[in-house]
């Protein structure tokens, strides 16, 4: 096993949902690895846990990432973060990324869950997606 493209991977990550048109169409800019200081928007995307297991097999190192990418809205309602959630689907899903260690095999949709966060308005939408690594070094 490698944990060793993990890094490359979630750069990759983020620059893809970065210069995507369509989720920046929802959130601009407001995509996180971590959340800064001060107030947040109203919509905002977070990237978030990952779980990795082993992958490798007779042709070398390898990783499987399952990963999660949040949506976090303080709207009323989920409709604007279920966009913002089809937005990053669409970015990610067999997305070809070029990585800065490593290869990306696949990416895919894995599961969503919705859900309100506690008693006020805000709403959370967990993306969680697979993506199976190789580590060529």
């Amino acid at each position: 096993m490698s944990y060793a493209v993990a890094a490359a991977l979630q750069s990759a990550i983020y620059a893809r949902l970065s210069a995507d048109t369509a989720l920046g169409a929802l959130v601009g800019d407001a995509i996180y690895d971590a959340l800064p200081a001060g107030a947040l928007p109203d919509l905002y995307v977070l990237l978030g846990p990952e779980d990795v297991r082993d992958a490798s097999d007779k042709t070398g190192g390898g990783a499987l990432h399952r990963f999660t990418v949040s949506v976090l809205t303080q709207n009323a309602g989920f409709v604007t973060a279920k966009a913002a959630a089809a937005a990053i689907s669409d970015a990610l899903v067999d997305a070809p990324l070029t990585l800065a260690r490593g290869t990306l095999v696949g990416l895919h949709f894995e599961r969503a869950r919705a859900q309100r966060i506690g008693r006020g308005d805000m709403r959370r939408i967990n993306l969680i997606f697979r993506a199976r690594v190789a580590d060529e070094t």
